[in-house]
């Protein structure tokens, strides 16, 4: 019974009135209401919790004066453990009498009728336990926490009850009945008001997509208010990247047809008008600092459309250089000066002393995979520091560049006093592993098959981990293990090795064996240049396998013992140990799908460091991404590539030594072009390569852009010549500086099995010797 606090039988003796609390409410007269004092507490009802348990739950104690505040406050401790249905506490003579009614308890947590989300799932997810005491409130809240777990994967019109069933002793059997109805589809998502660009074209900026027979996959067509909110922000940093400054979101509208169980999605926008920079100038009110010294950082250039992530980048660069020169609160703001005739911004950037302020902490919220300390790290501050907005910028950049979030927002807070704020960065993980499989035909080698698991957040550490294992005719077979800890000893240095092994065989006069080990270390300069420096070693072995002379010298056959096969080499180890060094330069705006941007690497490597290798190479590769055309999506791109091989000691080179290319010139297999040997037409590499090629891509047309199918058309040219290999004579050809080229067409698929690609290349170019390969596939698949 639950009828409140209630006095009775007044104890003139003590002068205090007996008191009887039962439920959560209370009625104290003036007399209780005075100091009191009991001898003793006496528990009644405690059969499982133990009268102990109870008294640890008393703010009144013996020979402790107490009023009927701390009556009331024991009574809402007692329910608050939630092993009890009824609390009562009569203060009888001298004695506290505490008479309790336990809850029964969980015996067992049943789910019926789930199939799309898993018992073990559920049961993460639900906060009744065994063991745990009965509670209605929780029950219902538990039937919620279900429900919204059922409508993160599209089932909003799931019937949730429960039911209970008492297995004797006090505890019961809580069954959660589930009818999980159908997937709650998108049908339709429109825009209004969207005059610069289509709706096909807007489609592919949002997450939220139109439900297609695919869709039970990729879950992409889920509704969500908060994904519509980021479709919202993902809507206007699009137009505000390609020139429209005063573009907003009216309103998003989604309508739900219950009878069909599907959502139609409205889009209303207001686009504005498309702006150019007008005139560029800086301004600075900050001692030392002159603007004419800045105006290299300047990334916004006049007759240049409007792009927010140039003036971002402009005031990220002139804000790191002040606060280099000593002005650590400096503030750089952006002034715009808009003339509506010409549709031109001109902006200003000025730069001040700004207010002092200091990073009182950092909150990171939403990450339930990543750990705190891999966000905090991409943060150039810490708790105590000074506080600068560019420097928020920047962390968000990286944190965005890292590929573990599928949203980041970071946002302050004021902090305990007017110069201290409170960073708040608020994430959601997204699945960071892939299984990719690689196929295509290779020389001799034939079909070519490669399996791999790659793990960019291993463990929520930040580590990177991959593990590939390939196969093809001949009992050709690779196998690599790489890792990578992107913060080695607390630095921003990224260590990491490789391990790597290969056995291959040729028409059955020698097999191939390589294996050996890279260490590596990664070095920012800037944001957006690295180097890395890597040492390697392997140890290749030719073994005998087929018919050799008395030299150790594998001859071309048993019928022709006179040619020396394979550039003279003798069966038996060859080691190699080099030393490399890589710049690399990105400015790409996204790496699975990039439409703006440089990809540059340059690579010097010295092999001599002992074995039997002695060269120094050179090679570089470089491509441009570019939209030609925002409205049709379509991309396009250029690169070139170059390397030159010498000789550190004057001697002749090993056949391993060489490059070998094939690759980057589609249409031919991986060492199809180039000198090789005039009997057999197998590879020796060449010392001097160039590379060039073209591509454009656009979605597949006639099909919606929401469903990842991009048509692409390519050119590729290159060549690759020269040999250092001693005794070949005239037993090799291809040395000359030939030049190849392809064309060809390629179909990429962003699919709910991962990224898919084919390429088919028809050699235009060629050499009679040369080996081509026309069809190529490969895939990736996120996990």
């Amino acid at each position: 019974m639950k009828a409140g606090l209630r006095f009775l039988n007044a104890m003139s003796s003590f002068g205090l009135s007996a008191v009887l609390v039962s439920g959560a409410g209370t009625l104290a007269t003036p007399t209780l209401a005075e100091a009191a004092v009991i001898g003793s507490v006496q528990v009644f009802g405690a059969q499982r919790a133990g009268e102990e348990a109870v008294r640890s739950n008393l703010t009144i104690r013996p020979n402790v004066s107490f009023s009927d505040r701390d009556v009331d406050e024991s009574v809402k401790k007692l329910y608050a453990t939630g092993y009890f249905s009824d609390v009562s506490i009569v203060v009888s003579g001298s004695a506290l009498v505490v008479t309790v009614k336990e809850n029964e308890l969980i015996n067992q947590v049943v789910f019926n009728g789930n199939r799309k989300i898993k018992d073990d799932k559920l049961q993460g997810i639900v906060k009744s336990q065994p063991l745990a005491p009965y509670d209605t409130a929780m029950i219902k809240a538990d039937v919620e926490r279900i429900k919204e777990a059922y409508s993160a994967i599209g089932r909003s019109d799931i019937q949730i009850s429960s039911q209970t069933a008492s297995v004797g002793q006090g505890r019961v059997n809580i069954a959660f009945v589930i009818d999980e109805g159908e997937r709650t589809k998108i049908a339709d998502i429109k825009f209004v008001g969207n005059n610069a660009y289509g709706d096909r074209r807007l489609k592919a900026v949002i997450q939220t997509k139109e439900s297609s027979p695919l869709s039970f996959l990729t879950r992409k067509d889920v509704y969500s208010e908060n994904k519509l909110r980021a479709d919202e922000e993902a809507l206007q940093k699009f137009y505000y990247n390609h020139g429209y400054p005063d573009f907003r979101v009216i309103s998003t509208n989604a309508v739900l047809d219950e009878a069909g169980n599907k959502y139609d999605i409205t889009f209303t926008v207001d686009e504005g008008e498309r702006y150019q920079y007008g005139d560029i100038d800086i301004g600075s009110t900050v001692p030392d600092i002159r603007a004419d010294d800045l105006k290299g950082q300047l990334e916004t250039k006049k007759g240049d459309i409007y792009d927010a992530r140039q003036v971002q980048s402009t005031m990220d660069a002139i804000s790191q250089r002040v606060s280099a020169a000593g002005y650590p609160f400096a503030r750089v703001r952006p002034r715009g000066n808009r003339n509506l005739e010409n549709h031109t911004i001109g902006v200003s950037y000025m730069i001040d002393q700004g207010e002092r302020a200091y990073v009182e902490r950092i909150d990171v919220r939403g990450n339930t995979r990543t750990r705190d300390y891999v966000i905090r790290r991409e943060f150039d501050f810490s708790e105590g520091d000074a506080f600068n907005q560019s420097m928020i910028s920047r962390a968000k950049k990286r944190l965005e560049a890292l590929g573990f979030f599928s949203s980041v927002n970071i946002t302050t807070a004021q902090g305990s006093a007017s110069d201290r704020v409170v960073i708040i960065v608020d994430l959601e993980d997204q699945a960071t592993g892939s299984f990719g499989i690689g196929v295509g035909y290779s020389g001799d080698d034939g079909i070519v098959l490669e399996a791999s698991v790659e793990e960019k957040n291993f463990l929520g550490r930040g580590q990177y981990i991959r593990v590939a294992a390939g196969a093809g005719d001949d009992d050709a077979r690779t196998y690599n293990i790489s890792f990578t800890e992107p913060y080695f000893l607390g630095y921003r240095l990224a260590a990491g090795f490789d391990l790597f092994k290969t056995q291959t065989s040729s028409d059955d006069y020698y097999t191939y064996n390589e294996h050996g080990v890279t260490l590596r270390l990664i070095a920012p300069i800037t944001d957006d240049l690295a180097t890395t420096f890597r040492y390697t070693y392997k140890q290749i072995t030719y073994d005998e396998d087929g018919a050799y002379g008395d030299d150790g010298v594998a001859y071309t056959s048993d019928d022709e013992m006179s040619t020396p096969y394979i550039a003279m080499i003798e069966h038996g180890t060859y080691v190699q140990s080099s030393i490399s060094q890589t710049l690399t330069y990105n400015t790409l705006d996204s790496q699975m799908m990039p439409r703006e941007g440089f990809y540059a690497t340059a690579t010097q490597e010295f092999a001599g460091l002992g074995g039997d290798s002695n060269f120094y190479k050179l090679s570089a590769r470089a491509r441009y991404y570019h939209t030609l055309s925002t409205e049709a999506d379509l991309v396009g791109s250029l690169a070139l590539g170059a390397g030159h091989l010498f000789s550190t000691d004057g001697e002749d080179l090993n056949v391993f030594d060489q490059f070998t290319i094939g690759r980057q010139i589609r249409g031919f297999k991986t060492s199809g072009i180039g000198p090789r040997t005039v009997d057999d037409g197998d590879p020796l590499g060449g010392t001097t390569y160039f590379t060039a090629s073209a591509e454009m891509s656009a979605p597949l047309p006639g099909v919606p852009e929401d469903f990842g199918l991009r048509a692409a058309v390519f050119a590729d040219a290159g060549t690759l010549y020269g040999n250092r290999v001693d005794g070949l004579g005239d037993t090799i050809e291809g040395t000359s500086m030939s030049w190849r080229a392809s064309v060809g067409v390629g179909l990429t698929w962003d699919s709910p099995f991962g990224s898919i690609r084919i390429d088919y290349a028809e050699p235009i170019l060629k050499e009679s010797f040369d080996e081509v390969q026309q069809f190529r596939f490969s895939m990736s698949n996120p996990f």
